[in-house]
């Protein structure tokens, strides 16, 4: 039997709703402590979710109907109660299906509705009375099974069905079941639709709060392996050159160590800038440091610029490709030679770093990525595809390694990055 069935459906989808809510209020009341214990905003109470039990008492408005039948005031009291067990039944199988879009949107729903209403007309224009309050039960099932475009006709098409039925029937008093019929379809709608709209609501704000927070640690991570990766790295080949020179030349060695000192101070404010996302790199300042840090480390540095000043979000970007490049080199080429070439045209920007080594990147070039290898590249890729440019990386056919970006003049905002990738480590 349909209504057999839906119980037990129902009955399911309760239970696991139950669950749900249970889980939801656990973790609301953990959110509460928080809140309370942190001083910050106290989250607002979930709520119950609805379910086809919050259609169901209705079914009591066919409670005069059951009693003329129970007291055999119904003449064919076997079509009457034949009519009442499947209106009941089809009643109950449409609201088991009205909260799943899915289940709601089906043809077999918008069938069951159709016998609804023929079962309607026939009790109600057969027996009168009480059995006329099926009607607005009959409105209350249309407005919890549709919704949009459809619902307008359907709810009108029911009401005056209702007032023709029940005018023929009853006379003028007719009139106030259609009224009745209308208003419960459309209250029933609005109701439904304004609660699923409400949750709809609070799961795409959960959703953009996490978006948000997951946007600002991939930020924090790419910025923190970037300005630390190339810091660290510069601090190094300086302790090493300064320990190299130290005992032959003693002044040149506390120069090495007033820029190891510099660097670290330089390190501690970027560091704070990454925290707060205020930091803006400049591309003039990262080659200062790349001929500072090459000449450290015993490579020649040659800087090649030419064209048009660029922008300041165009300045930043290279200034990163620079820095990273470097901090290959210094890591893994065993260069002697590094070559930073930066031309400005009228559309577009290219920077090139080549070096002469027989290094290699620090890990192997990824499937997703071919020929961009390490953690510090990937980052670099997302920044500039972003801003609508692009970075190419490999060995080089006279020797050694190349990276190559591409930039508009104008580059865009790169503050999100193109596709998520896991936190970066140095």
């Amino acid at each position: 039997m349909f209504w057999m069935r839906g119980v037990r459906c129902q009955m399911r989808e309760w239970r696991v709703a139950r669950e749900r809510w249970r889980a939801d209020m656990r973790a609301f009341r953990d959110a509460q402590k928080e809140a309370r214990r942190t001083g910050a905003e106290v989250p607002e109470h979930p709520g119950p979710p609805p379910t086809a039990f919050s259609l169901l008492p209705w079914l009591l408005m066919g409670m005069g109907a059951f009693s003329n039948l129970f007291q055999g005031k119904t003449p064919n009291p076997w079509i009457g109660g034949l009519g009442l067990l499947a209106f009941n039944s089809l009643y109950i199988y449409v609201a088991t299906r009205a909260f799943v879009k899915e289940k709601r949107q089906a043809v077999a729903t918008r069938v069951a509705l159709a016998l609804m209403a023929a079962i309607t007309c026939g009790l109600a224009g057969g027996y009168g009375d009480s059995w006329l309050l099926f009607f607005p039960l009959l409105g209350l099932a249309t407005g919890a099974a549709l919704r949009g475009e459809h619902l307008r006709w359907a709810g009108t098409g029911v009401a005056l069905l209702a007032g023709a039925v029940c005018a023929a029937r009853d006379g003028w008093n007719g009139l106030n079941i259609a009224y009745a019929t209308w208003i419960s379809t459309m209250v029933t709608a609005a109701i439904l639709s304004l609660s699923e709209a409400v949750r709809e609501l609070r799961a795409a704000r959960e959703q953009l709060a996490h978006q948000a927070v997951e946007k600002e640690r991939l930020r924090f991570s790419r910025d923190l392996h970037d300005l630390l990766g190339h810091t660290l790295s510069v601090i190094v080949v300086k302790s090493e050159a300064a320990r190299r020179l130290a005992p032959r030349n003693l002044d040149a060695a506390l120069t090495q160590i007033g820029d190891i000192e510099s660097v670290g101070r330089q390190a501690l404010t970027e560091i704070r800038e990454a925290v707060t996302g205020y930091r803006e790199g400049s591309l003039a300042t990262e080659l200062d440091r790349a001929r500072s840090a090459l000449s450290a480390a015993a490579v020649e540095p040659v800087v090649l610029r030419s064209g048009a000043p660029l922008a300041p979000q165009t300045e930043a970007l290279l200034g990163w490709v620079v820095r990273e490049a470097v901090t290959n080199v210094l890591r893994h080429a065993g260069a002697t030679r590094c070559e930073i070439t930066v031309h400005s045209g009228p559309e577009r920007v290219s920077l090139t770093v080549a070096d002469n080594g027989e290094g290699a990147p620090s890990t192997a070039p990824s499937p997703s990525l071919p020929g961009i290898g390490g953690t510090g590249l990937k980052g670099l890729t997302e920044r500039l595809a972003a801003a609508g440019g692009s970075l190419r990386a490999g060995p080089s056919p006279r020797g050694g390694f190349t990276v190559t970006a591409e930039l508009p003049v104008e580059a865009g905002d790169a503050s999100e990055p193109v596709a998520a990738t896991a936190p970066r480590a140095c």
